[in-house]
């Protein structure tokens, strides 16, 4: 996927990727101990825009916490090494990956001795899932917020996701719609959903879903082109009633879905918001310039 002479970030030096090797006794590869965030930068005509990279790097920061991690960085060194690995190998657009992990200094499910290491790599990536999508329910339910910290970014976390996507692959769908412990709509494997009636947006609430800042980002272009958002509890008998479906994420930008397990929805009706949101990350709505960081100045 990337090569060889690609340029990745890694403890503070920028190496070529076939220098970038870790222990086979590595922690996190072990035992998912590892922390992560996949953020976006777009081509614009004043050159690559990161798109909220100062709240991605904020959310990094909180899954550390989150597995007591501490990272051996500022927020600001993180944020201007993002910049740099993208102009280095003069990418136009990227998709990022900042990923936090322990070392491999010790074994067991206590890593607090272990060094923790910190690698940015950015590559061209195009679209992460089809035009639309069709999708099933998943007979795996979403991680509980009893059990684990749910809005974190946890490596570890993402097994929950791929075993429902192996399902729906196998069941010859796009991608999975996983519920929570409850019975009620939680998210897609990798992407947050969000469901239109007339002018109102509905999605789950906080709680027991990851909190996207591609979600927070629709919110509030929603709310800009006078659409209420109401955020509540969704039940999968209730999805015939709403007339479009979307999914929404950082590598799923938006996503029209035509089909939950049969329930057809007007791919059309979401063209307002994901034009809109196509808009502002290739810079040409300056009102929304501040979720922006050029990484040209």
């Amino acid at each position: 996927m990337l090569k060889e002479n690609t340029q990745v970030w890694l403890n503070g030096n920028l190496i070529d990727y076939k220098d970038a090797k870790i222990g086979i006794l590595t922690h996190s590869l072990h035992y998912g101990s590892s922390v992560f965030e996949g953020i976006r930068a777009y081509k614009t005509d004043n050159g690559p825009a990161i798109f909220r990279l100062k709240e991605h790097i904020e959310r990094l920061f909180y899954s550390a916490e989150c597995l007591f991690m501490k990272i051996p960085f500022s927020k600001e060194e993180l944020i201007e090494a993002t910049k740099k690995v993208i102009n280095t190998n003069n990418l136009k657009s990227a998709y990022v990956r900042p990923i936090v992990y322990y070392g491999d200094e010790s074994m067991g499910l206590n890593p607090s001795s272990n060094k923790v290491h910190v690698a940015i790599i950015a590559w061209e990536w195009g679209k992460y899932l089809h035009d639309t999508v069709r999708v099933k329910f998943s007979s795996i339910k979403r991680i509980s917020e009893q059990t684990t910290k749910v809005d974190a970014k946890i490596g570890g976390h993402y097994i929950n996701s791929i075993l429902a996507t192996l399902e729906a692959k196998k069941l010859g769908f796009d991608e999975a719609l996983l519920l929570d412990h409850e019975g009620n709509i939680a998210e897609g494997p990798g992407e947050n959903i969000f469901f239109i009636k007339d002018k109102t947006l509905y999605t789950p609430q906080l709680g027991k879903i990851l909190k996207g800042i591609t979600r927070d980002s629709i919110i509030q272009i929603a709310k800009d082109l006078d659409y209420e958002v109401i955020e509540r509890r969704i039940s999968p008998y209730e999805i015939s009633a709403f007339d479009s479906a979307f999914f929404l994420g950082t590598a799923a930008e938006v996503t029209p879905i035509s089909e939950i397990s049969g329930t057809k929805f007007n791919v059309k009706k979401v063209n307002e918001i994901k034009n809109k949101f196509f808009e502002i990350v290739a810079g040409k709505d300056k009102a929304y310039d501040f979720w922006l960081s050029y990484t040209k100045e």
